[in-house]
């Protein structure tokens, strides 16, 4: 486990079923902003991630809160990434007797919070 430093809040979700590749696209919308306007934007952004990233952000708000004394008001996220998890691998049958594989990706999502100065 990494060593948290003292003015950075973080909260991690792993092995999330959905593809990075899709939470990427929502993730990239909150880089950089207040934690109030990232919360704005998630809650009315299309996307399957949006709900997921929004319940982590809201878990890394109370993190600040709660573990580190931090003030809800300053926090800004400071980086947020979305690394591949394993892949479910399963089969589809097909016709002929042939099967064809379904692979249900896995993302591992990671929100680091700040204080602004």
């Amino acid at each position: 486990m990494e060593q948290a430093i003292a003015n950075e809040a973080r909260a991690k979700l792993s092995y999330a079923r959905i593809s990075s590749r899709k939470v990427k696209v929502v993730i990239d919308l909150i880089r950089n902003k207040k934690v109030g306007d990232a919360l704005a934007i998630l809650k009315f952004t299309p996307k399957a991630a949006a709900p997921i990233v929004e319940k982590l952000l809201l878990s890394a708000i109370a993190n600040a809160e709660t573990n580190h004394n931090m003030d809800v008001d300053k926090l800004y996220v400071a980086e947020v990434f979305a690394n591949q998890g394993p892949t479910l691998k399963r089969v589809q049958p097909r016709a002929q007797g042939r099967a064809f594989r379904i692979r249900k990706r896995t993302s591992h999502i990671t929100i680091v919070l700040k204080e602004k100065e």
